[in-house]
């Protein structure tokens, strides 16, 4: 005897599977008509609120920096194409090392009220080489006048140097006598800077 399920089971499946196709189909045909009608019910109930955005205030830049210019080359047939820069006679540059700086005596400030003057002023004897090479200027000298007005130390603040102008300076306040210095109406010893001008006539 033929078992019933084995019958049976092909027709059931047929049947169910044609059962779910027209499921399916109904389902898509009637869907979006209920779709469209749900989507137009929630559209009307919207409210779409204006609101009103404020301008953005635009900042102005600074205009950046111009660009360096760059060299180019000139297409002017004028300039010879031999050009050369001439060369330098080293022979002729003066290889002296410069002088040191002036280290100047180590100076104690000694307080007055009253600054020491020249007597019958500072005469200096202006050099011929320099008169020659008609070389004019101002030799400031730093000089230590004791308490009985005489020059006892000189060196060379501001100089002209190698023209003589700076030995003949310090000559003149050597032999120059000076009214000494006052504290308290005391004499004292000071150190002063003493501008020597040379000036051609």
């Amino acid at each position: 005897m033929e078992n019933p399920l084995k019958v049976r089971y092909p027709i059931v499946i047929r049947a169910t599977s044609l059962l779910g196709i027209f499921l399916i189909i109904f389902t898509f045909l009637l869907f979006p008509r209920f779709l469209n009608e749900v989507v137009f019910d929630e559209m009307d109930q919207v409210i779409i609120d204006s609101i009103d955005i404020p301008q953005t205030q635009q900042m102005d830049q600074a205009p950046p920096p111009a660009r360096p210019s760059i060299p180019v080359p000139s297409d002017d047939e004028d300039i010879a194409d031999d050009l050369t820069i001439d060369e330098m006679d080293f022979d002729d540059i003066d290889w002296d090392a410069p002088p040191p700086p002036p280290s100047g005596p180590k100076i104690k400030f000694i307080p007055y009220d009253d600054p020491p003057k020249a007597i019958g002023g500072i005469r200096p004897v202006y050099p011929e080489i320099a008169q020659e090479a008609g070389i004019e200027g101002v030799v400031v000298v730093q000089a230590f006048i004791d308490e009985k007005g005489r020059v006892k130390e000189t060196h060379i603040l501001k100089g002209i140097p190698n023209t003589g102008l700076d030995e003949a300076a310090m000559d003149a306040i050597r032999k120059t006598r000076f009214k000494p210095a006052k504290q308290r109406e005391r004499p004292v010893g000071v150190w002063i800077s003493i501008p020597v001008n040379f000036k051609l006539k």
